[in-house]
Order: structure tokens, then C-alpha cells, then sequence
């Protein structure tokens, strides 16, 4: 993918406070409402079976990983490291170049539909972070917070997503941002809040709803591919690894790495059959209209 340096309103870097301290153990109980990770290995094929998305907002939602007793940074301004002493520099202005591009890409569909649309954050940390909807660990991975309309990522999963789920390349890690922003746009039109309602209600259908969540912010990612295809920029191989990123974290593939039997009944994402479907799905058309996970007894 051909990017460059931007200047993004919208990054809040604390990489240069530490925090992830931990004053306590994690609970073995849930995640906070509304977050979610992709987890970084040892935990990361087991917390990762609820990887990219998921609860209301979060693109890689782990069981673990959010814990009220860990002393972590708050998401204020400031404290980025200095650039020339900054070794994540590459990643750290690459995703912020595709988290910039990408809200560009769906301020604009918004307006064309006649409504409005409020910019999330991105915020970049280590170890672990306070947010709205708890303090996290980096254990978590990339996840949105609906409550503060943020995405938290820790630059450390890059590495991990090449290393250890097999899903190398910029535009591997470019999907996992559009995913993540994709449930800021599910925040925005409502989709997170009928989802909501409608796992309460009924709790049976709690891990089927989340599924078409997931997929349907796949797909999100697919339809800002698009875009970057129109724009001509993109590079031979770039869908390519998007389309293998959204295999290795299908939750048959990671039930599988985790060395046990495939078990649908606890999928919450879906398999790497229908992520990467989705994602072409939204790649194809580049029409968000497309996208409609919900429709029909089948994903």
C-alpha cells in the first residue's frame, strides 16, 4: 500500500508513559461491555479465539485482558516518545495514516447520506491502558472502547500478527485498523445498540449476534479497500494479506493453533471462511449497503 506521513488530529499516543503495572490478578470472568482484542500469543491463541471485534466494540475481544485492579495510563494528550527515538516509528505513522484515511472515507459516505459523522481516536500505548470500558492489558490487542468512541492499539501486535498467526504484510495490519473502525461505524448508525438490546433479550443468541457483528465490520474493512483500490493505492498483494489476516483469526483456524477440537457452538467471530468472504464482499462492491450481516438465516 502506498501511504505517507500525515498529520492526524485524531492520534493520541501515551507510548512514552509505561503503565500495565499490575496491583492484582486478572479476573477470570469477562470482558468489559464493549471491548475487545485480538491477544498476543501464549495467550493469544486461547484469548485469541475472540480475536478482531466483538461486544459492542471491540475487534479482537479476548476473556481476559480488562481488569479494574491493574495501574495503568488514562488516555489523555501528550507523551508520544520523540520520533528520532521512537523504534516503533514506521508502525506508529502507518496506522495512523490508515485510521486517517479511513474515517476520511466514511466522513465522506456519512455526508452523502445526509448525516453526520463523529470522529473517533486512536490511541496508541504499552502494556496496558485505562479506558471507558476498563483498564486493559496489551493482552487484549487492538480493541474499540464505544464508551470514549476510541481505538486502542498497541504497536506490539504488529509483530505478533506475522509472527505468530502468519498474517505478515501492511495491509494485513491495515484490516485489522479499518475492523476496529468498523465498529465505530456500527456505533454511529446504531448497529451496536440494537445489538445490544437484542443479546439481552435473548441470551441464546448472544454468540450468533456477535458473529454477524464481526463479519458485518469485516466487510466495513473491505468497502475502505475500495476506496484505496480506486484511489490507485494499492500494491500487488495487498488484498492478498488483508484476506489472510481475516483467515487467522476465523475462530475454527484459532481453535485449531490452540491444539483442541472445533467447537461452533463458541464461536463469537466467525470462521475463516466467512471473514474472508465478508471482507471481499466489501472489497468487490465498495458499498457499505453491502455489508448487511443481518439479513438471512445464514452468514
Amino acid at each position: 500500500m502506498r501511504w505517507k506521513r500525515v498529520d492526524n488530529p485524531d492520534l493520541i499516543d501515551i507510548r512514552g508513559r509505561g503503565g500495565g503495572r499490575r496491583s492484582g490478578g486478572l479476573p477470570m470472568g469477562g470482558l468489559a461491555r464493549g471491548g475487545g482484542g485480538l491477544g498476543l500469543i501464549g495467550v493469544i491463541i486461547v484469548v485469541a479465539l475472540q480475536v478482531l471485534g466483538g461486544g459492542g466494540g471491540g475487534g479482537f475481544e479476548v476473556p481476559r485482558g480488562f481488569d479494574d485492579g491493574l495501574e495503568t495510563p488514562a488516555a489523555g494528550p501528550g507523551d508520544a516518545i520523540p520520533a528520532e527515538l521512537d523504534p516503533e516509528r514506521e508502525s506508529r505513522d502507518f496506522s495512523s495514516y490508515v485510521f486517517t484515511d479511513a474515517q476520511g472515507m466514511w466522513s465522506d459516505t456519512f455526508r452523502r447520506s445526509g448525516n453526520r459523522y463523529n470522529r473517533a481516536k486512536l490511541v496508541l500505548f504499552r502494556e496496558g491502558v485505562d479506558t471507558a470500558c476498563g483498564s486493559a492489558t496489551s493482552a487484549v490487542g487492538p480493541f474499540y472502547c464505544p464508551g470514549d468512541e476510541r481505538v486502542y492499539l498497541d504497536l506490539s501486535f504488529r509483530k505478533e500478527l506475522s509472527q505468530r498467526l502468519d498474517a505478515a504484510g501492511d495491509f494485513a495490519w491495515a484490516y485489522v485498523i479499518a475492523h476496529e473502525l468498523g465498529h465505530h461505524v456500527q456505533r454511529q448508525t446504531g448497529t451496536s445498540e440494537r445489538v445490544d438490546k437484542l443479546q439481552r433479550d435473548d441470551p441464546s443468541q448472544r454468540n450468533a449476534l456477535s458473529i454477524r457483528q464481526e463479519l458485518q465490520a469485516d466487510c466495513y474493512a473491505g468497502v475502505w479497500a475500495h476506496t484505496v483500490y480506486k484511489e490507485g493505492a494499492l500494491e500487488e498483494g495487498d488484498i492478498k494479506e488483508a484476506l489472510g489476516a481475516a483467515g487467522a483469526v476465523g475462530d475454527d483456524r484459532l481453535q485449531r493453533r490452540a491444539g483442541g477440537g472445533v467447537n461452533p457452538e463458541s464461536f463469537t467471530h466467525g470462521t475463516s471462511e466467512q471473514r474472508e468472504r465478508w471482507f471481499a464482499k466489501g472489497y468487490e462492491g465498495g458499498e457499505p449497503g453491502a455489508c448487511d450481516t443481518f439479513a438471512g438465516d445464514e452468514v
